[in-house]
């Protein structure tokens, strides 16, 4: 811990979900959507706003650049303070807006766009620079699809902005009305935990299993909540002494498809224990915490393999990642997940019986 704590910032606005909602449709897995009813998300859009949607779910957030958007942050505000940015400078200003963005990075995209062009060789620039600025890697082809923005800035600025309209239209502005008030919910509660926990407890509680044992050097830390990205968290340097951090704030009762009555985080939490190789992880993780170096030994299996099933069981909200110094991953199961979701389990199978169901099935 920091003998001096930074002070904490709460920001809500569906600004934020507007922008991860789009990763998260092109990018299911990551939190364990059905891909089948993502699909259907984006098919609701005109061809070709749903392909440029594609490749620009490839690049990035640009979390600083909403970060400094007036309030109510909601969608129309973001499209608004879009469409006041000339075409051409559209993806550099919101790329690059208020942060300490990496000199390189931009230098690169700004002489692709000078050149009209992109070869082999800046793509493996790229590939060096977005590994050193975020820890999520991107493949040969969304590399590429980061530096076709760039080729020509202004038509993609223009066609970016005509994207997210259509998105905003077709989609999400039903979306923000329904996720709004958990949002507001989720600065309500986690200011309460603020008054009673200390800083490294408060982040665990609401990244629903991420622990610090040290945090960086921070004056100020912007806690934003957002339905979308819910259990994962998203740490982004707005300055060198300021931090943003993105928490789930969707309700574990609540699932991420509109309408759907089983919770998404029982039917994940399900699937994660019924695997055995995941049982076998959390086995060893009740004896003591490890990473997953040492559980791919343990395991006997490759440890990218042992990785994604850490991640499932992320999701299913059963282990807690310690982040230790130099960046070392150490897990260990979370108290009280099994127990969570067994109770959740029983409380869905009687609530759906408690009126009965009408039906005359067979015996």
């Amino acid at each position: 811990m920091n003998q001096h704590e930074p002070t904490l910032t709460w920001e809500a606005g569906t600004a934020y979900d507007l922008f991860i909602s789009l990763l998260v449709l092109h990018d299911p897995g990551r939190v364990g959507l059905r891909a089948a009813w993502a699909a259907g998300v984006r098919s609701r859009l005109p061809g070709a706003e749903r392909a440029f949607l594609k490749q620009a779910a490839d690049s990035f957030v640009p979390f600083s650049w909403l970060h400094g958007l007036p309030a109510p942050k909601d969608g129309a505000t973001a499209l608004e303070a879009l469409a006041a940015i000339p075409p051409g400078e559209r993806l550099a200003t919101i790329h690059f807006h208020g942060r300490s963005f990496p000199e390189a990075l931009g230098d690169l995209l700004r002489d692709v766009a000078a050149r009209g062009e992109w070869d082999e060789g800046d793509r493996r620039h790229l590939k060096e620079l977005v590994g050193k600025e975020r820890p999520l890697k991107k493949t040969k082809k969304e590399l590429g699809h980061i530096l076709d923005l760039w080729i020509d800035p202004a038509r993609s600025g223009e066609m970016y902005l005509q994207a997210l309209r259509a998105y905003h239209e077709g989609f999400f502005a039903e979306e923000e009305a329904r996720i709004a008030p958990y949002l507001k919910a989720a600065v309500a509660r986690g200011q309460e935990m603020g008054e009673r926990l200390s800083l490294v407890s408060l982040l665990e509680e609401l990244s629903q299993g991420l622990r610090f044992t040290a945090l960086p050097a921070l004056e100020e830390i912007v806690l934003v909540p957002s339905f979308w990205s819910t259990p994962l968290v998203v740490e982004h340097r707005l300055a060198e002494a300021q931090m943003l951090f993105v928490f789930g704030a969707r309700p574990s009762t609540v699932s991420l498809v509109p309408g759907e009555p089983v919770p998404d985080d029982l039917t994940r939490a399900l699937k994660a224990v019924a695997d055995p190789t995941r049982l076998r992880i959390l086995h060893y993780l009740v004896q003591e915490p490890l990473t997953p170096t040492r559980l791919a030994e343990r395991l006997r299996l490759r440890p990218p393999t042992v990785v994604h099933h850490l991640h499932v069981l992320r999701l299913a909200r059963l282990v807690r990642l310690t982040m230790e110094a130099e960046g070392k991953r150490r897990y260990t199961v979370r108290a009280g997940g099994i127990a969570q979701t067994c109770a959740a389990l029983q409380r869905f199978i009687e609530a759906g019986s408690a009126g009965g169901n009408g039906d005359d099935g067979e015996t």
